[in-house]
């Protein structure tokens, strides 16, 4: 059973909310109350119109090994699929994500990672896919993912052989946006947040969901088209064009 003090924390300091994974004896793996309590944090940080990055970070060696499989052992867990729709509302986020990758993601770690904007990762990051190896087929959302962001000959080797592989390979292969050394993971993950919540929300938001979208091959022509009339009617589109003009960092309120 997991303790409140161990379910996953959120913080808010302004344009930039931080979950944060506190398992570190169990390398982060997240059981049914975990998931619960991660979908009220990406709920509440949706509803906070102030935040623009939403960071994943993890206490300890490891950043995530996925879903505690043991659980299903219980008649009354949720099935792996509900651990599936979970990454895909951490997908569908409206703030910017980023994964602070600072070790080991395994099975639905990885998808954790993958379902995140940015992935930041450090030397000592490895992942693997064991699902197949441990008899469990993955849930849609995750090999879409795993299809969309790495390629299908990419997500063929890591799904069926289950191979692990390490940091440089990560970055390699995209599976990293970003390698950077460990002591410089915590200074590259605020300087990413700052830059980001520097942006305009209305195309930073826009923006973001229609490249998720595309990715799936579904474009939405007639909300693209809105998005784009939207922004130019925008306060936002005269500050920034102003600030420019002006040589100077522009103050973006969302209208």
């Amino acid at each position: 059973m997991t303790t409140a003090s161990e379910t996953p924390s959120l913080s808010v300091e302004g344009r930039i909310a931080t979950i944060r994974l506190r398992r570190p004896a169990h390398a982060n793996r997240l059981g049914p109350q975990d998931l619960d309590v991660l979908r009220d944090h990406v709920a509440a940080v949706n509803a906070n119109d102030a935040v623009l990055v939403l960071r994943i970070v993890s206490e300890g060696k490891y950043f995530c090994s996925g879903y505690d499989i043991s659980s299903l052992a219980s008649d009354s867990a949720p099935s792996s699929l509900y651990f599936g729709q979970t990454m895909d509302l951490i997908e569908a986020a409206r703030p910017v994500t980023i994964a602070a990758v600072q070790g080991g993601a395994y099975g639905g770690g990885t998808d954790l990672c993958l379902a995140c904007d940015f992935r930041i990762g450090t030397p000592r990051a490895d992942m693997f896919m064991p699902a197949t190896r441990l008899g469990l087929h993955f849930y849609a959302g995750g090999m879409s993912r795993y299809v969309t962001r790495l390629g299908l000959a990419q997500a063929k080797r890591l799904f069926l052989t289950a191979e692990r592989i390490q940091a440089d390979e990560m970055l390699r292969i995209g599976f990293l946006t970003e390698l950077v050394p460990e002591d410089r993971l915590q200074g590259r993950l605020d300087a990413l947040s700052a830059q980001i919540a520097a942006m305009a929300p209305i195309p930073l938001f826009g923006v973001k969901a229609q490249l998720n979208r595309i990715a799936r091959g579904e474009i939405d022509l007639a909300g693209i088209e809105q998005a784009v009339l939207r922004s130019e009617q925008s306060r936002d589109l005269a500050e920034g064009a102003q600030a420019w003009k002006e040589k100077r960092a522009p103050t973006f309120t969302g209208r």
